[in-house]
């Protein structure tokens, strides 16, 4: 086949491209940041052009939804191929995701669930995959040369903290302190709480009036989105990583040795080793492979789904501690390929344990890896997105 991919700065598409390659297929890649938006006749006209001087294209493919690509591949009579990983991902509620021309491979399995009741026949579950062989030879190559040594640790966790220009709560100003101490009730509540995610629909209209008041939303024209929607994924949930990522991190450097790779500084975790931001590609496996336990902590907006945190990490042959998430369940064996954790205090007890059962630990982490290259690679995510799309 000969696929044409549109992107712009999202994760794997080297190993798509590599996947693709190893299948057979041809496939041009096309960088454009105007994706992004709903509307746009600079994009139209340029996708035109790239269709008319082409060979001919089999399908359209792209990390996450673009509603302006779907209504491009609906005119070009062209399958629309969308593999999401990013939740949040508001676009999803565009009209556009009823287009006959798409095929959306949703990797969290609640959030399609809800869709499809919806009667949107165009959604499908995928879950998340990597690039095993990538990785490997990639580690292999920092472990030849020494570079691996210096991201050596107990415990790692790479991610944002969601303490800067990510956290959109604190754009609230002036709250009535009815408002303010509701939110911060049911976000505490939530905290304590995995598997099910009520913050939205406890955001009551007179609620939503207060925060109307302070920072003003306006939903989507061509869209189905909610303010309560808005409010508590871009709002909330982002807030409530802040919280449970700090209390998680801080606990856990008050007793072990805590790396942290991310690009925002921590002053209020004194006590973490924060190790500044690191390359997706070549650095970001080698920290999992290196670090004894490696931890996911889910943004809460994502509702059951495997973040690619957790198929990352288990793909460079790391130990994954992560939260409970329902879709790991689908596909992992808990204490064979992978450890949750319940609770601050139960993440504090298995961290203790596992850094001190060494071999159980190793195997876990190689079982992981074992069930990333029998049944999540690009390659066999591919072939099942073709099967369903051409068959």
């Amino acid at each position: 086949m000969n696929i044409l991919i549109y992107e712009w700065k999202n994760f794997g598409i080297e190993d798509v491209c590599e996947a693709l390659t190893d299948m057979g297929h041809s496939f041009k890649v096309v960088s454009d940041e105007n994706i992004h938006e709903r509307v746009c006749p600079e994009f139209d006209k340029k996708f035109e052009e790239i269709i008319s001087e082409g060979d001919g294209y089999d399908c359209v493919f792209t990390f996450n939804y673009s509603p302006v690509l779907s209504n491009n591949c609906k005119k070009a009579d062209i399958p629309y191929i969308a593999f999401i990983y990013d939740s949040p991902l508001v676009a999803l509620y565009s009209y556009t995701i009823i287009n006959p021309c798409n095929y959306v491979f949703i990797f969290d399995k609640k959030q399609y669930m809800d869709l499809k009741k919806e009667g949107i026949n165009t959604v499908y579950y995928a879950p998340l995959c990597a690039n095993p062989d990538r990785i490997e030879k990639l580690i292999r190559q920092a472990k030849q040369s020494g570079d691996n040594k210096k991201y050596q640790g107990d415990i790692a966790f790479v991610g944002s903290m969601y303490n800067e220009k990510h956290n959109l709560f604190d754009r609230f100003k002036d709250l009535p302190p009815f408002v303010s101490g509701y939110l911060d009730a049911i976000m505490q509540a939530q905290l304590k709480v995995y598997g099910y995610n009520f913050i939205e629909e406890l955001l009551t209209s007179n609620i939503i009036d207060e925060l109307e008041k302070s920072v003003p939303l306006q939903p989507n024209k061509d869209g189905v989105e909610t303010v309560q929607y808005l409010y508590s994924n871009y709002f909330l949930c982002r807030k409530m990583a802040a919280m449970e990522r700090k209390d998680l991190l801080g606990a856990l450097s008050e007793q072990f040795n805590v790396n942290l790779y991310t690009p925002n500084p921590t002053p209020e975790l004194p006590k973490i080793h924060n190790c500044g931001a690191i390359d997706y590609y070549n650095t970001m496996p080698v920290v999992f492979s290196e670090s004894r336990i490696n931890l996911n902590i889910t943004l809460r907006s994502i509702q059951s789904g495997i973040p690619l945190r957790g198929i990352d990490i288990m793909a460079a042959g790391g130990f994954l501690m992560s939260n409970y998430q329902a879709d790991f369940y689908d596909f992992f064996v808990l204490g064979e390929d992978l450890a949750l954790y319940e609770s601050k205090d139960d993440l504090m007890d298995k961290c203790r344990y596992y850094l001190s059962h060494e071999a159980e630990r190793a195997q876990i982490a190689a079982n992981g890896l074992g069930k990333i290259k029998e049944s999540h690679t690009y390659k066999i995510r591919l072939s099942e997105m073709f099967e369903i799309v051409f068959n």
